[in-house]
């Protein structure tokens, strides 16, 4: 069984556990969400990119790792064009080595005004 991590990110109103840890493995579903209120920010993609990056950074350090343990990403945008804004803040978040990754423009997300969602894995050790 995995323990649901206690973020200090608010919890979504769904059945959804935002970050998870068994043993050395954390996984962590993040949103651009205001870590308080749980509003989505405005903004262009790098304004939400940039909310999402530290709410993840949020997650895996209150799971006990570091942005550093990261292995694998997972990014899904609304529009492709949003492709270069987020890569430059990746790129301010992330250094190389860069976690292996995926980018996928989906539709649409979730919650109204959504541009990104970021799923992560971490392994400590």
């Amino acid at each position: 069984m995995f323990e649901v991590v206690d973020t200090g990110i608010v919890r979504s109103k769904g059945p959804i556990s935002g970050t998870v840890r068994k043993g050395n493995l954390i996984l962590t579903a993040q949103i651009p969400k205001d870590p308080v209120t749980g509003v989505i920010v405005s903004g262009d993609i790098e304004t939400q990119t940039r909310r999402t990056l530290a709410n993840l950074k949020m997650a895996i350090e209150a799971a006990g790792g570091t942005l550093a343990d990261v292995m694998m990403v997972q990014i899904f945008l609304i529009d492709p064009a949003d492709a270069a804004g987020m890569n430059r803040v990746y790129a301010e978040t992330f250094a190389e080595p860069y976690p292996c990754r995926a980018t996928v423009v989906a539709k649409e997300l979730l919650a109204p005004g959504m541009r990104i969602e970021i799923i992560a894995q971490a392994h400590l050790g």
